[in-house]
Parts: structure tokens; sequence; C-alpha cells
């Protein structure tokens, strides 16, 4: 017969092999519910990355469609993950191709623009005659764009010697234009002022300077 002791020893190792089994039961449940939370999360990215694609594919024109192939040999078909992951780096292929599509697109409407700019019609010149009165108006382009400033003083001159007398100048800058304005009389009302001959002296001016 055992003493008391050992049963009592016994019975300790028992409850002790107990709490054990207690223990790692616990564990695993934690382990299963960590790896159900990662795949519920890469579940939510690939469905926000597909939303995404989907949305980016309807920004831009549909591709061409592509050319037959005649395949002989039979394959097995791709999976669903596959389907979509290649479906997924087709959008950003055809976004990526588009995108440098318009920026070319966007240079070389600027590069035209550019080439057209000298052949604008700056600087603009409009003459007016009426009742011994001359008022004359001057559009140039400002800053670096200008092709030559104009030379107020000149312009002056040029109406003083169709007998013309200056009576107010001003300008005025809008944007990238300066305009000129100029307020005049005759020196003689009997004489006159010619406006088409100002006007043509004025425009080989401002075209020479």
């Amino acid at each position: 017969m055992k003493s008391r002791k050992q049963q009592q020893s016994t019975r300790s190792a028992a409850g002790g092999g107990g709490d054990t089994s207690s223990s790692g039961g616990g564990g695993g449940n934690w382990y299963s519910s960590s790896k159900m939370e990662r795949k519920d999360v890469e579940k939510n990215r690939r469905l926000h990355m597909k939303g995404l694609c989907l949305k980016l594919s309807s920004l831009i024109p549909p591709p061409p469609p592509p050319q037959p192939h005649h395949h002989h040999h039979s394959t097995s078909p791709p999976s669903s993950t596959c389907k979509e992951t290649v479906t997924q780096l087709e959008h950003l292929e055809q976004a990526a191709a588009y995108i440098k599509q318009l920026k070319g697109r966007i240079d070389e409407l600027k590069k035209r623009k550019q080439q057209a700019a000298p052949l604008s019609s700056m600087p603009v010149v409009e003459v007016r005659c009426q009742e011994g009165t001359l008022d004359v108006v001057v559009v140039s382009e400002a800053g670096d764009r200008a092709a030559a400033p104009v030379r107020l003083h000149e312009v002056i001159a040029v109406l003083e010697e169709e007998g013309a007398e200056v009576v107010n100048a001003s300008f005025s800058v809008v944007g990238d234009k300066i305009f000129y304005t100029l307020h005049s009389q005759a020196l003689c009302s009997r004489v006159g002022l010619d406006a088409s001959r100002v006007s043509h002296r004025l425009r080989t001016l401002l075209l020479l300077v």
C-alpha cells in the first residue's frame, strides 16, 4: 500500500498536467484568431485595389481588341486569383500608356503654341479720327514676350509731324498686354488729319523698332 504522501504527490502531478493542457489549448485558439484576422485584412486590401483599378480603367479609353492567336496545345485554365492579378496589371499598363500619350500631346500643343507666338499680330495699332481729333491706341506684349518696347516719344513725334498736337497720353497693363492711348487734336482745323497716313506711318515705325 502507498503512503499518504505518495498519493498526494501523484494527485498534484496529475493536476499540473491538466493545467498545461488547458494552457496549450488557449494558445492554439489565439493563433487561429490572429491568422483569420490577417486573412481578412489581405482580402479587404485586394478588394480595395480591385476597386481602384476598375475606377482607373473607367477613366481611360478602351484598348483596341487583341489579334486572335491560334494555339493547338491545351493548357489548364488559370485560377480566379491569377485572372484578377493579370487584369489589374493590364489596367495599370493601359493607364501608364494613356498618361504618356497625353503628356506627349500636351508637349506637342505647347510646341505649336510657341511656334505660332512670333506670328501674332503684335503690336496692334488703331487710329480713329473724328471732327479734328485723333485718337491712337497701341497694344503690345509685355515682359519677355515683347519683341521690342514701344517708344512713346517716337509715336508722339509722328503725330506732331502729321499736324496733330498730343493732348493726353497714358498706358495701362492688362494681363500680358500693354495698352498705350494717345488723344490729340489737329493744329490746323482747315488742313485736318489723315488717319490712314498716320496709321501707316505708325505701323511702319513699330515694325522697325
